[in-house]
């Protein structure tokens, strides 16, 4: 017997963010064009090649969190409840089903590593006698996804994403899936990431990965030709899914409905992606199609959008191979991470904000500082400026270290 997939909406989201610590800051941020990429503050940058990020600014975990719980966790951590509660307070979907029906699907690209830095030097320095009892919970990359879990009592599945840049992608599809297939009614999904840290940063930078640039007007740079890597950024962000028909019974604020999905994998390279660019395309052809794509629709991408050589122009590639030259050249596409810098494992989750808002205002965030675009990245990147447009369809790329390639599609609600 066939079963019957159910609608899948969101309704609730936060965000903590380098542009804003609630998803309202956030946006208007992005629709201006404002970024966060300035200096490091948290730690001595002197010997490093990489000076700037993007750091969450102005952030107090007491607002979200008591105090023994604030000791207890790992910024990472902190960010992930952080922008739960603000998704959970907006959704007011906790109480309206049993606990049981409530599941978190919630990652971290890397964990406590800020956590894993600090305890270390105290085991240099001081012995193991000295490291905290706390350590392992703190380093843990599936604890933001318990101690959101523990703060609402869901008691459903409570699963961390892992898959680099792409987590929190990832972590939203298979939410959809959990609540399309009945495993769940409600999910609290998204991804964050603390990764500004002395460790963090020379194992980017020593992968050549980093933006080198101590200018921050001149550092991060997708899609233009003088880009030469991606600039660390940190936080966290949160959606509330639910099943459309509990959401439309209960008279709840509807941002948008999921509506596609794709992952694959490159199978290529731990860090470098496929040529071709065939498996990331794949990945967003699944999603164009569990949309229901139709090629004259009004398409808006947020990219990955790095600002790395190799990045860039691949994604371009994907792109005109997922949708056709044409259709490609029709789309709007954006890099928010030219504001935000790249939150790794927090990405995902931030860009979809960033996706939902976009289809309820029809505005689309600008690609910022793209001064000189490169001949390899040919398409509408919507430079400088945002621009008022209507979208039928959002669509948020996902590419990460492994080969993790994921896409995810959204609507409003018909």
């Amino acid at each position: 017997m066939e079963q019957t997939l159910r609608r899948v909406v969101v309704t609730g989201l936060g965000a903590i963010t380098p542009v804003g610590n609630t998803v309202e800051e956030m946006w208007a941020n992005l629709k201006a064009g404002v970024h966060g990429i300035a200096p490091i503050t948290l730690f001595d940058t002197t010997d490093y090649k990489t000076k700037i990020g993007a750091e969450v600014k102005n952030f107090d975990p007491r607002a979200y969190m008591d105090k023994t719980d604030v000791l207890r966790s790992d910024a990472y951590a902190q960010y992930g409840v952080a922008a739960a509660c603000q998704a959970v307070e907006e959704s007011g979907v906790i109480g309206t089903l049993p606990p049981e029906r409530v599941a978190v699907y919630f990652g971290s690209g890397i964990g406590g590593i800020r956590t894993f830095h600090e305890e270390h030097n105290k085991l240099l320095a001081r012995g193991p006698k000295r490291i905290s009892p706390y350590f392992i919970p703190m380093l843990i990359g599936n604890m933001a996804a318990g101690m959101i879990a523990i703060r609402f009592n869901c008691r459903g599945a409570a699963l961390p994403v892992v898959t680099a840049c792409a987590t929190g992608t990832n972590a939203i599809g298979e939410a959809m899936r959990a609540i399309r297939h009945g495993y769940a009614d409600a999910v609290i999904t998204g991804g964050s990431e603390a990764a500004i840290s002395e460790c963090g940063v020379a194992g980017f930078v020593n992968m050549q990965a980093l933006s080198t640039s101590e200018d921050p007007e001149a550092a991060c740079l997708p899609f233009d030709k003088r880009r030469g890597g991606f600039v660390i950024g940190e936080g966290g962000a949160a959606l509330v899914l639910e099943e459309y028909e509990h959401a439309v019974a209960r008279g709840a604020k509807i941002y948008g409905e999921v509506v596609g999905y794709g992952a694959t994998c490159d199978a290529f390279h731990i860090t470098a992606p496929r040529p071709d660019g065939t498996c990331g395309a794949r990945a967003i052809q699944l999603a164009l199609e569990e949309a229901g794509w139709q090629p004259e629709e009004t398409v808006y991408i947020n990219a990955h959008g790095t600002g790395t050589p190799m990045n860039d122009s691949l994604e371009t590639q994907v792109v005109k191979l997922a949708l056709g030259e044409e259709a490609a050249r029709r789309a709007y596409i954006s890099s928010t991470k030219s504001m935000t810098g790249h939150c790794l494992g927090a990405a995902g989750a931030i860009e979809a904000v960033a996706c939902l808002k976009a289809l309820e205002e029809g505005i689309l965030p600008p690609t910022i500082h793209l001064e000189e675009p490169d001949p390899a990245c040919d398409l509408n990147y919507v430079p400088n400026q945002a621009l008022a447009v209507q979208a039928d369809l959002v669509l948020s790329n996902s590419l990460g270290f492994g080969g993790h390639d994921a896409c995810i599609a959204f609507r409003k609600v018909k």
